[in-house]
């Protein structure tokens, strides 16, 4: 079978130059916040196939070594510069065990686009400041890797419900950022009071979660943080849990929401509600997104979103975001 025109060229090009049915083992590999997309990336295979696969720490991945990693692998790779050191050498590493390596990346001449078997490209906003189109997005592209293999080695074929779906994302965006935009105002000023604030999610959102605790509230306003599992909160992380303590909650629409619900419940039962900020993607206006795809799709919406909430709260912290970092990017480490 071939792939849709509407579907990126690099994924076309990457799925084509390939058996994809002699793939036996994803593996899903980055550091960071590229590391985060890789969650999803894996709920959405676990959903519509039964391949098996992992998600590494790009270091951990190469330091780890796993048995299975062999000719018969799939390894897709992402770093949005394409300069991460330790994505690369993944990458490298992979190779040397006979597997074949997509990468994502937004610069095609980038350490790991030289390094990798097919490149994929993608368009990424937090950087650059450069307002994209969602379906040009990290997502998009990882999420039409997953979908085109699935289809590709005999499992149900929804790429074009995927490619409809994704055409529909940045317009439910723009809505979400109308509709969150007075709850951002109200929490705004007490956020960036907080010491703490920790993330809460599961399922296909926890990439998001985890993205925002380290790469937003750690990296870019020095915000402790941690994202906790929605249902790990209760063994042992809801004991920090009081008044004071800052939480923020994502509600997605996948199969896991139940275990975000049973949080949502507890947070308000002990805490403020005046500290707890929950996204509810029920809540949210998703036309044109079909319903087999909201819940993977929600955790872009969140992240997009609160990634303006986090300006507000720079703005009133008088932090600067990328450029206030003392050692991303700035010195070797």
């Amino acid at each position: 079978m071939s792939l849709p025109s509407a579907f990126d060229g690099g994924v076309v090009s990457a799925l084509g130059a390939f058996e994809a049915k002699s793939v036996k083992h994803v593996f899903f590999v980055a550091c960071g916040g590229s590391l985060s997309i890789m969650y999803p990336a894996k709920f959405l295979l676990d959903q519509h196939s039964p391949l098996p696969s992992d998600v590494y720490n790009a270091a951990e991945f190469v330091a780890r070594g796993p048995r299975s990693l062999d000719k018969n692998s799939l390894v897709v790779l992402c770093s949005m510069t394409g300069t991460t050191k330790e994505t690369t050498a993944a990458a490298e590493f992979a190779r040397t065990r006979g597997a074949t390596t997509i990468g994502l990346t937004v610069d095609p001449a980038s350490p790991l686009a030289r390094t990798v078997d097919h490149v994929v490209g993608f368009e990424a906003p937090y950087t650059t400041g450069v307002p994209i189109d969602a379906k040009n997005s990290n997502y998009s592209r990882i999420y039409q890797i997953v979908m085109g293999l699935v289809a590709l080695t005999g499992g149900e074929n929804l790429i074009e419900t995927l490619i409809t779906s994704v055409l529909a994302l940045q317009p439910a965006i723009d809505r979400a950022q109308v509709a969150l935009a007075p709850m951002f105002e109200d929490y705004a000023p007490r956020f960036a009071k907080q010491d703490v604030v920790y993330t809460v999610a599961s399922g296909a959102s926890y990439g998001a979660a985890y993205s925002f605790a380290i790469c937003v509230l750690m990296e870019m306003q020095w915000i402790n943080s941690q994202a906790i599992h929605a249902n790990e909160f209760f063994h042992g992380p809801f004991e920090v849990l009081d008044k004071d303590r800052a939480f923020i909650l994502m509600k997605g629409l996948d199969s896991t929401r139940r275990l975000e619900e049973r949080a949502d419940e507890f947070l308000h039962r002990f805490g403020s509600a005046e500290n707890i900020l929950v996204l509810d993607a029920e809540k949210l206006d998703l036309s044109g997104i079909d319903p087999q795809f909201r819940g993977n799709l929600v955790p872009l919406i969140f992240f997009d979103t609160l990634w303006r909430f986090a300006y507000k709260i720079a703005d009133l912290r008088k932090h600067a975001m990328l450029e206030g970092r003392r050692y991303m990017k700035k010195i070797s480490y």
